[in-house]
């Protein structure tokens, strides 16, 4: 019998609502039309004023998000977006919910990436898909009429490990990164025995187990590459300035912990968020938790940081 977590009456409701459309069923494409039919009920009416646009980056199909009210004098400033979903479920529907809102409140282009998922397609596909999409935005820039130099990263859970693999890779590389990474509840690849794996093992949203399986299906052969696993990387020095936010009540708080820790300790300059309250997947309850916009609020104001920065 799960344990009970001390939740918000209106976190509690978030996760009973949640749950409501969860799949017995361990069949993948199941699974998939069951987390699809739980984001459309958290999904609201887009902004107004926003031109959205499907096409493929380097064969790899994204959204792009574009305020009306940009400024045609001057390249926008851009976040990449990278969905979360345990690398196994999510597209560009599923994330639109914020993808949306964060163009609208940053008034700035937001690409949406749709990578490819696992088991299908395990590491290192997706992984790919995301470092070509980013030099993708780096050669269209010009076309896409966004301003290279000021593209940040961002991403929840599964898509925030791939985001933090896009800047480990670039950096070593040698190429441009972005401006800064954003990683919300990210999963890092993170030690079975890390304090949170036990201590919130049954949590709502995200149990240990279901991470365990998520994990079976991306990383077929445990891949100890730093790319497929964050914490693994050698060398944390280099890397763009991070916003990292975890939740409370979530078997992966500790990757998040850990990176930001590692990441502060090479000098990267970061900003942290503990998420008190929150449980994994806790974005989708912006406008009915207040925890969850507090969250929201401290990851624009991060983005806003990094790609408003002067030049």
């Amino acid at each position: 019998m799960p344990k009970p977590y001390p939740l918000s009456a209106e976190m509690t409701a978030f996760v009973a609502k949640t749950l409501s459309f969860s799949s017995p069923s361990d069949d993948i494409a199941e699974q998939r039309r069951a987390y699809a039919r739980m984001c459309e009920a958290f999904t609201p009416a887009r902004a107004p004023d926003l031109d959205v646009k499907d096409f493929t980056l380097a064969g790899v199909p994204v959204r792009s998000y574009r305020p009306q009210r940009l400024s045609l004098e001057h390249p926008a400033p851009c976040v990449m977006y990278v969905h979360g979903g345990g690398w196994v479920v999510g597209d560009l529907d599923s994330h639109d919910f914020l993808t949306a809102g964060l163009a609208a409140d940053l008034n700035a282009v937001v690409i949406a990436v749709d990578y490819r998922l696992a088991p299908e397609h395990p590491f290192p596909a997706g992984f790919g898909d995301c470092l070509s999409v980013w030099h993708a935005l780096q050669v269209s820039a010009l076309r896409l009429d966004i301003d290279p130099r000021r593209i940040a990263i961002a991403g929840d859970s599964a898509g925030a490990s791939l985001a933090a693999a896009v800047c480990l890779a670039l950096r070593d590389g040698g190429e441009r990164q972005p401006v800064g990474q954003a990683l919300i509840y990210p999963e890092l690849g993170g030690s079975h025995d890390l304090p949170s794996r036990r201590e919130y093992a049954d949590a709502p949203l995200l149990s240990a187990d279901e991470l365990a399986f998520y994990h079976r299906l991306y990383m077929t052969d445990d891949e100890e590459s730093a790319y497929a696993r964050p914490l693994n990387a050698a060398d944390f020095h280099d890397l763009p300035p991070a916003f990292i936010a975890v939740a409370q009540f979530d078997p992966l708080r500790d990757d998040g912990i850990c990176y930001e820790r590692a990441l502060r300790e090479a000098g990267v300059r970061t900003e942290f968020n503990l998420g008190l309250g929150l449980v994994h997947g806790s974005l989708r309850a912006i406008g009915q938790a207040p925890e969850a916009d507090a969250l929201y609020h401290r990851l624009t104001s991060a983005l806003l940081g990094f790609i408003r920065k002067p030049l």
